[in-house]
């Protein structure tokens, strides 16, 4: 199982993991965060995956959300699911929408990229950022590149060290505002939420 592997995966399996992902919304607290923290409801969703819930509880708040996922089975869904969004199927690495959002969202996406993929996604997330944006993305805890499974396949994922995550983010522009490893609150994922720092003038 390789990186490359992940986004065929998905498309593969797109209507069955709709149908069981889950839905009672757990990530709620960090959703309601993200959107107190973020100055406006302009939301980049990368991964976005079949957008429920997620993307469909931030429409639900007068969101205007941008989804960005390359399994065709997955945006396809996503345009079904929460069809007053905008969807762009499109791989994250290396997107330039010339775009700027409020709200920058990878929510268990982020972490099927190799590690030097996600290391260069933090100019991605640095371009796409208006000014004090709030990044939310979701990682392991500790470094490493274990497989798991998705509708009986297997998947990969991976992981920097957590310190490695707070100095891209500081390299790239952005403050740390909370870091929960395996939140116990959130299904056990490892949260963390950033903000831009305000230009220097």
């Amino acid at each position: 199982m390789r990186p490359e592997d992940v986004l065929p995966t998905y498309d593969r399996v797109a209507r069955g993991y709709d149908a069981s992902r889950n839905r009672t919304l757990f990530e709620r607290r960090w959703l309601d965060r993200m959107l107190n923290f973020a100055p406006g409801r302009r939301v980049l969703d990368l991964g976005c995956g079949s957008g429920r819930p997620i993307a469909t509880y931030l429409a639900d708040r007068r969101c205007r959300i941008t989804g960005v996922d390359g399994a065709p089975s997955m945006i396809a869904l996503f345009r079904q699911n929460v069809p007053g969004a905008k969807a762009v199927r499109a791989d994250m690495r290396g997107l330039d929408l010339e775009e700027r959002f409020d709200a920058i969202l990878t929510w268990d996406s982020f972490f099927h990229l190799s590690p030097g993929d996600q290391r260069a996604m933090f100019p991605v997330f640095a371009a796409h950022a208006g000014p004090r944006a709030v990044l939310m993305i979701t990682t392991g805890h500790v470094a490493a590149e274990p497989i798991g499974r998705v509708e009986g396949e297997p998947v990969y994922h991976a992981s920097l060290a957590p310190q490695d995550y707070a100095d891209l983010m500081s390299a790239h522009g952005f403050e740390v505002l909370d870091y929960r490893p395996q939140d116990p609150a959130c299904a056990g994922h490892t949260v963390w939420l950033a903000r831009a720092r305000p230009v220097q003038g």
